[in-house]
């Protein structure tokens, strides 16, 4: 499902949502970004205004767009980290590594490190390494973020995380895309 569609169906739950949702599809940049500071606004309407002004790459988007790429819900975060791609913003790859170095957030760091292997930014290898040095541990329950970090890693090609990928090979769920990342750094 797109994330239009998920706010509609979303917003179908909200009273006077048509209308509503129909306004934030047709306002322009200053319309989303009243609708951002807007009192009472519900998350969906919140969301869709701060996902269009990524789209149209307006600096308004910012710091709505961080704080849903640490929402507890995945699509949300998804629909942020696209957005904030789209931005271009310089501050997003600084957020992006926070987010996804933040030991109290770690259960919310998928999209933060997906979106900094899409942005190749300077931040990303030393926050990815970092990430998943952490993961590295038996049983730690964040394995499909510790997997994201090597391949994201892995896409990235840079020299500095061979040492985290040799140790990543010794984890069974990390294994083999451990040990193809690495042979992308040669």
């Amino acid at each position: 499902m797109d994330v239009l569609s998920r706010l509609r169906a979303e917003a179908a739950g909200s009273p006077g949502y048509e209308a509503q949702y129909e306004a934030l599809l047709t306002a322009g940049p200053d319309g989303l970004a009243a609708a951002l500071s807007a009192a009472g606004r519900p998350l969906w309407a919140r969301e869709l205004a701060a996902y269009r002004l990524g789209l149209a790459a307006d600096p308004r988007a910012f710091e709505p767009l961080v704080l849903l790429l640490n929402h507890r819900d995945p699509p949300r975060c998804a629909a942020a980290a696209e957005a904030l791609a789209a931005l271009g913003d310089p501050r997003t790859a600084r957020a992006a590594a926070a987010l996804a170095t933040n030991e109290l957030r770690v259960a919310y760091a998928l999209e933060p490190v997906r979106l900094l292997v899409a942005l190749r930014a300077p931040e990303s290898v030393p926050a990815l390494v970092t990430t998943l040095s952490r993961r590295l541990s038996p049983h730690d329950p964040y394995w499909r973020v510790a997997l994201a970090c090597v391949e994201g890693l892995g896409a990235l090609g840079d020299a500095r995380a061979r040492e985290v990928l040799t140790r990543a090979q010794a984890h069974p769920r990390l294994a083999v895309a451990a040990t193809r990342a690495l042979k992308a750094l040669t």
